[in-house]
């Protein structure tokens, strides 16, 4: 049986770490309510703006529209958002499987694609892989600045108007529960094209021109929608990682009390050996006399 000194030092480094767990519980959850509460906020806009869009765009092109047309698909950017960091639970191991799937599905169908990653994981998991590399910020991707979330958003425009690609996916946690985020793929270009039915007999008067305002909508879409899929991304990231950390500090407790329990054991297992070796003392000595 393992020494009682052994039993309180491995106690003593557990409580150290359930100290940290518990303080690394606290700061992800103070993050989570920040981005919970800017998701909440601006979900309902970002999700209702692509088909609001995609209407605007049909009617400003009269007939039809570059970022509504339908492509054969033989290019595509690829988008892969994770978390800088670990500690948050299958987060980013669920989501690459995912992204690594997406990719075989686009490779057996002929489709060339290259990637847009954002976040140190998926940066690390790629980097010796096969792959064209579009674009990759391995670093502090919550803190993107808006000027350069602009210039990657229309650096991606310039790609679909030149045809260089067909299609824009992205793949990235979205926030839907503390338990458990939900992967979702998501295609932001093309916008996708709405039913006749759903576009109004009345055609809108333009103030200013169709063309002046197609130019500055669509990069603020997407500038928009990279900077909502960012934040679902963070929201559910701290919230898998405040998860993660309290099922570490519970196990660390639980493992704490069953070395307790063991040490207790050896202890008084000590006890009664000294105590039959008193007794029989006595009983050796009474019979001596």
């Amino acid at each position: 049986m393992p020494a009682l000194l052994d039993l309180r030092r491995r106690i003593r480094s557990i409580r150290s770490t359930q100290q940290v767990t518990k303080a690394m519980k606290t700061v992800a959850t103070a993050r989570f309510k920040k981005f919970h509460r800017l998701v909440l906020e601006n979900r309902p806009f970002w999700h209702e703006e692509p088909p609001v869009l995609a209407k605007l765009l049909l009617w400003a092109a009269a007939i039809d529209s570059v970022f509504t047309e339908e492509r054969p698909e033989t290019k595509c950017l690829i988008g892969v958002v994770t978390s800088d960091k670990g500690l948050c639970g299958a987060f980013n191991s669920n989501l690459l499987e995912r992204g690594q799937a997406l990719l075989d599905e686009k490779e057996k169908r002929g489709i060339k694609f290259e990637l847009l990653l954002m976040g140190k994981k998926a940066v690390n998991y790629f980097r010796h892989k096969k792959y064209s590399i579009f674009r990759a910020i391995g670093e502090k991707v919550d803190r993107l600045p808006e000027t350069e979330i602009k210039l990657l958003a229309r650096e991606i425009i310039n790609l679909y108007l030149i045809y260089r690609i067909d299609s824009f996916y992205v793949i990235y946690n979205e926030f839907r529960s503390i338990l458990a985020p939900t992967i979702t793929v998501t295609q932001l270009l093309p916008l996708a094209r709405p039913q006749q039915k759903e576009l109004s007999v009345i055609e809108p008067d333009w103030e200013p021109e169709a063309k002046w305002l197609v130019e500055r909508l669509i990069p603020l879409y997407l500038e928009r929608q990279i900077k909502h899929i960012i934040l679902e991304s963070q929201a559910a990231e701290q919230a898998a990682r405040m998860m993660a950390m309290e099922n570490a500090t519970n196990n660390a407790e639980e493992l704490i009390s069953d070395l307790i329990l063991v040490m207790n054991k050896i202890r008084q297992a000590s006890i009664t050996k000294e105590l039959l070796e008193i007794m029989t003392a006595v009983e050796a000595l009474s019979k001596s006399r």
